[in-house]
């Protein structure tokens, strides 16, 4: 960026929003990030959204690159594969990465949002602005509009660049809808979700350092550590079957049948009363082209590719977004238009790729763990990644522990998908040629 580019203006002080600033911060420029909740550091967590998310290499990577990665690690729970529930109450260990002992991480949502807004605040040259509203954008003379929410004064800001992080229902997306060629969809998905709790006191009866699944098919329950020794459960599940749990009979009936062994770890009052008194939440996945309009305006993160929640990229690809702006701004000759031009080209086909990975993963953790042609072909897969392990990357690895784009990770499994299916043909068939010499 040129010396006279120098001021950044962000929509979002959510996790991206502030990464980002951080990443502006370390650079010099003078940054105004308006964030429309209050301060999160002075409020108490909203039921709705997980308290914990899980953190792998990606956004290991952009915490490395401002410094962070050490201290939020340093509160972070390392989850070294799944673990099954059956309805019968057996376990199952899937780890992850059993051959280069790889792992992801559970982190806390309020302590990631505290550690990432005190780094952002820590930079002289960035200001942080709670209560703001972002009210109305005016692409051909390049300016905004914002409210402060405690006077109700609205003002217009500019600035060489105006990065929208503003989440999943993003204003600054939402104007951009007005804009010659470009190109959105919305899907929310039939299924919603519930968060429950196994508290610090029965945290020690689950197995640590996973990831627990109890795979029902159509549906599922996952529960990941926090630092306090509890952990966050969430029921994913059609509405249509939330909708049928409405009295305590029907709800303690469905545990009973579906996961008896979560029952006296959730216990059976907070159960009931989180049923009785909370609505599922709803999950959407947003696909949008391109990523910036005009000379200097840009969306990042869920603003961007908000996506279901089950390949825990969602976080990680946000901060991902940091990463590459941040390698594209240091094309110092290069002016801001064309550096945004250059981030949507690279970024949407990798974002709308891991939109899809997303999706499928839900297949493959509430169902496809079940089954046993799913458990051959991961055999298979990490008998070949042992041999090759350049050239055969199985997909959860591409995409969990390293930094191929997206998008090649998504080439890669269908490529691999046809060889498997090469081989397991090959097999059927000297198997058919065996038999058929045996019986003759």
């Amino acid at each position: 960026m040129q010396d006279d580019r120098r001021k950044v203006v962000i929509i979002g002080g959510g996790l991206v929003g502030s990464l980002c600033a951080c990443f502006m911060g370390q650079k010099g420029y003078d940054v105004f990030m308006y964030e429309k909740r209050p301060d999160p550091r002075k409020t108490a967590h909203t039921r709705g959204r997980s308290i914990n998310l899980a953190i792998s290499h990606r956004g290991r990577a952009a915490l490395r690159s401002v410094g962070l990665e050490e201290i939020i690690l340093e509160s972070a729970i390392p989850m070294k594969g799944r673990l099954l529930h059956s309805k019968t109450g057996e376990l199952q260990s899937v780890l992850y990465d059993p051959i280069f002992n790889n792992c992801i991480y559970s982190v806390g949502r309020n302590f990631l949002n505290e550690v990432l807004l005190n780094a952002a605040e820590s930079y002289n040259n960035v200001t942080v602005k709670f209560n703001h509203n972002l009210v109305d954008v005016d692409f051909r003379r390049e300016v905004i509009q914002l409210r402060n929410n405690d006077t109700m004064e609205v003002f217009e800001e500019t600035a060489d660049l105006i990065i929208g992080a503003d989440g999943a229902h993003s204003a600054l997306r939402f104007a951009m809808l007005s804009t010659p060629m470009f190109q959105f969809s919305q899907t929310y998905i039939d299924h919603g979700y519930l968060e429950l709790r196994i508290p610090p006191e029965l945290g020690d009866k689950m197995t640590p350092n996973h990831l627990h699944i109890w795979p029902r098919g159509q549906f599922m329950m996952i529960a990941l550590p926090n630092k306090d020794t509890s952990w966050t459960v969430t029921l994913f599940m059609p509405f249509k079957n939330f909708n049928s749990l409405g009295s305590e009979a029907k709800i303690i009936h469905f545990f009973d049948n579906t996961f008896p062994d979560a029952i006296p770890l959730i216990g059976k009052e907070d159960l009931v009363q989180t049923f009785l008194n909370t609505k599922p939440s709803q999950l959407i996945s947003v696909k949008c082209s391109p990523y910036h309009c005009g000379s200097k305006f840009l969306i990042i993160g869920d603003a961007a590719h908000a996506m279901v929640p089950f390949y825990g990229q969602g976080m990680n690809s946000g901060f991902e977004d940091c990463t590459i702006l941040n390698e594209l701004l240091e094309r110092n000759n290069v002016k801001i238009e064309e550096i945004i031009r250059q981030y949507s080209k690279i970024r949407v086909p990798n974002a709308q790729a891991i939109c899809d990975l997303a999706m499928y993963n839900y297949v493959e953790m509430r169902d496809l763990v079940n089954r046993k042609s799913f458990r051959v072909r991961k055999t298979v897969d990490e008998v070949i990644f042992r041999l090759c392990p350049k050239t055969w990357i199985p997909l959860y690895n591409s995409v969990s522990f390293s930094n191929l784009d997206y998008s090649r990770c998504l080439r890669n499994k269908q490529s691999q998908d046809k060889v498997y299916n090469l081989l397991v043909g090959l097999f059927l068939l000297g198997l058919a040629y065996v038999l058929f010499n045996a019986l003759n």
